[in-house]
């Protein structure tokens, strides 16, 4: 599990393509202090495991359905990346819960200044924008961000000065494509309320009549 509190922007050091996978290896700092072959570290926000590693990088196998959901396809030699390792148990929680499990690519369409902020605007998918919203928390290239706004065919979020100089989002410009991960709760509420509504009309599950009918 991820915060989305990138650690660190590290840099590509050289990409290895297969027919449907690539094996990509990154420059780091911070993240090799305490690094184990294993271990998940999350890159634009798609968690990775550790694959090997030396002093100053270490790499990771990409396959093809990683490469076809996010933007890592399109990193080269040289590209900066946001890092973040798994959260520790006794760790502070400062972002939202985030699996590094990204959901699908959005687009930047629009970047504007507005005194010390940069609002950004990406428009995405129907079955990703249905999870979104105003005020919630959103992943974007593995950044926890606050939702500003949206509608249904976009939304926006609203970067500090902090978050434009520790992360690669204000490198982007518009038509730039970022991954997101959406909150993974609205999904499981989702899918219990689907379940429930199921079971009821199937005529399973617990209601107020089998609760009666049992004695409660």
């Amino acid at each position: 599990m991820f915060t989305g509190i990138i650690e660190e922007v590290g840099e590509i050091k050289s990409i290895k393509m297969g027919a449907n996978s690539a094996v990509i290896t990154i420059q780091a700092k911070k993240i090799m202090e305490d690094i184990h072959l294993g271990d998940s570290i999350a890159m634009n926000g798609v968690c990775l495991t550790v694959t090997s590693f030396d002093r100053n990088s270490y790499s990771v196998d990409v396959m093809h359905e990683t490469l076809r959901r996010t933007n890592l396809g399109k990193l080269k030699s040289g590209s900066r990346v946001n890092l973040e390792r798994a959260m520790a148990a006794d760790g502070r929680f400062g972002g939202h819960i985030v699996a590094g499990h990204v959901d699908d690519p959005g687009t930047i369409i629009a970047m504007e200044k507005d005194d010390n902020a940069i609002w950004i605007t990406i428009t995405t998918t129907p079955a990703v924008l249905r999870y979104i919203v105003e005020k919630g928390s959103i992943t974007i290239d593995g950044i926890s961000l606050t939702v500003a706004r949206v509608d249904d065919k976009s939304f926006a979020v609203s970067v500090i000065p902090h978050t434009g100089e520790h992360t690669t989002l204000l490198d982007k410009k518009p038509g730039d494509t970022v991954n997101l991960e959406t909150d993974m709760v609205g999904k499981y509420v989702e899918k219990l309320l689907r379940c429930e509504a199921e079971e009821k009309k199937e005529g399973g599950g617990i209601t107020l009549d089998f609760l009666q009918s049992h004695g409660f």
